[in-house]
């Protein structure tokens, strides 16, 4: 595992976002479309591999961490402008890193 120093750390910006809507994306396997609110930070519209894990219904409202400064990526599908954190695999399954009640969108992980 390559270490990275705190200033590397201090780069990124995670925030607590808020699953506002989830589209399916019936050509991918593993896709799904999710639009994110940020709060004052605005809304971010992010491609996630969760597709086998999550539901529509599960997701909707759920808070969850996201990269807010992430590069934006083109895909096959559309740009995403960020990332949510999770934890797993297609073998073990796969975790949605979430944060706590209380926590509104837009509030920085520290």
């Amino acid at each position: 595992m390559k270490k990275i120093t705190i200033d590397d750390f201090l780069k990124i910006d995670l925030r607590v976002a808020r699953i506002i809507n989830v589209k399916k994306i019936e050509e991918a396997d593993k896709l799904i479309e999710l639009t994110l609110d940020i709060g004052e930070l605005g809304k971010r519209t992010v491609f996630a591999g969760i597709k086998k894990a999550y539901t529509k219904d599960k997701l909707l409202n759920k808070l969850v961490i996201c990269v807010n400064n992430l590069e934006e990526r083109k895909m096959r599908f559309g740009t995403s402008e960020g990332m949510i954190l999770a934890s797993g695999d297609d073998e073990k399954g796969i975790f949605l890193v979430s944060a706590d009640q209380g926590a509104l969108p837009g509030m920085q992980v520290k």
